[in-house]
């Protein structure tokens, strides 16, 4: 979207003050409530990243979300994957087996398929009062995206490259978050190979939005005013954040996380399947290191399910070795603030560089 003013369109549409969104970081309970209301109550579009989650509890954090803001509030959810079939989880399970007797754990148990129906997750947005659902891996059904515009809810999918943004906007797709290479967490690619879908942030955003008519959000590597203001310039109606919001106080991310996060370098992060098995950018550790080799990565999510147990007695023990450590690129550029103040400073800081 190229029209002027398309930054300020974005947040009107919204019904937003600014259009920066808190990125929808599943997993590990991340994403509070607090955390969700604070973003939005400072003007920006926060988000629940529900991916795992049940649909009853997706309807219990939105009524939480709720509680604590009247501002519009995004639910992302990941497009279902295809169940593999006759995956033999042993050899996995047996090189998990020495961790898990390095943290006092009994051993590993073969996993089961770990994602909630989707359809009653959606059920579940429904019913939420979300203003947006956004969501990543693909593009859901028909269907579906008709059951929610229909509801008035903005639907926002995540593009890798030029040819899944053209998708989704042929899919009716209303919003595109253009997740460039930077970008922490799991890859959302689904039209080409991972290795195709890895385009810098700063060599896709203005590429996607001369390919689309829907505004076009940026993603992968904004942390500051700097960034913010580079989204605006090239093209994009709004910036999205996952890795800045994790300092954040109200952030659900562990201690030794957030300081793993104050440690972190510009050459910290790998993209690694060992811990879920999809690529997924976060900062080095043990797993990501001693498992990058091996043949016996399950497929995802059933990896995500196996290394579970592991990764969050880990995440108790502040055993970053074996932690969820989900972080961009320019992760040492995080700052500790409350998620308020974060927005507030991040539109100060870019309204300055206009």
């Amino acid at each position: 979207m190229t029209v002027p003013n398309a930054w300020r369109q974005l947040s009107v549409w919204l019904g937003i003050k600014h259009p920066i969104i808190q990125a929808p970081m599943a997993g590990g309970g991340i994403t509070t409530p607090e955390l969700v209301s604070a973003v939005s109550n400072a003007g920006g579009l926060g988000s629940i990243g529900a991916a795992y989650m049940k649909p009853e509890d997706i309807v219990q954090l939105a009524q939480q979300v709720r509680a604590l803001t009247q501002r519009p509030f995004a639910i992302n959810l990941f497009v279902p994957q295809p169940q593999p079939a006759d995956v033999d989880p042993s050899p996995m399970l047996a090189v998990l087996a020495r961790y898990h007797q390095e943290l006092g754990l009994p051993p590993p148990k073969p996993p089961t398929w770990p994602m909630p129906s989707f359809d009653e997750q959606v059920d579940a947005i429904v019913e939420s009062g979300a203003r947006v659902f956004s969501f990543a891996m693909g593009i859901p059904p028909a269907a579906v995206l008709e059951r929610l515009r229909a509801r008035k809810v903005v639907l926002m999918g995540t593009a890798t490259t030029v040819h899944e943004a053209k998708l989704l906007e042929q899919a009716g797709v209303e919003i595109i978050v253009a997740q460039g290479a930077e970008a922490g967490g799991h890859r959302s690619t689904f039209a080409g190979s991972f290795e195709a879908g890895l385009v810098g942030t700063l060599a896709l955003v203005p590429q996607v939005v001369d390919a689309v008519r829907v505004p076009v959000v940026a993603s992968g590597g904004i942390m500051d005013g700097r960034g913010v203001a580079a989204a605006r310039v090239l093209g994009a109606s709004g910036a999205q954040l996952g890795t800045a919001f994790l300092s954040c106080p109200e952030s659900g991310a562990a201690p030794a996380y957030k300081a793993a996060l104050r440690a972190a370098k510009d050459d910290s992060t790998v993209v690694t399947r060992a811990l879920s098995g999809r690529p997924a950018r976060g900062l080095a550790n043990t797993l990501s290191e001693e498992l990058k080799d091996t043949q016996a990565l399950l497929p995802f999510p059933l990896q995500h399910a196996a290394t579970t147990p592991l990764r969050s007695a880990a995440a108790a023990q502040g055993d970053t070795r074996f932690m969820t450590l989900w972080a961009g690129q320019a992760a040492a550029l995080s700052r500790a603030m409350p998620a308020g103040e974060l927005v507030r400073e991040l539109v100060a800081e870019s309204e300055r560089l206009r």
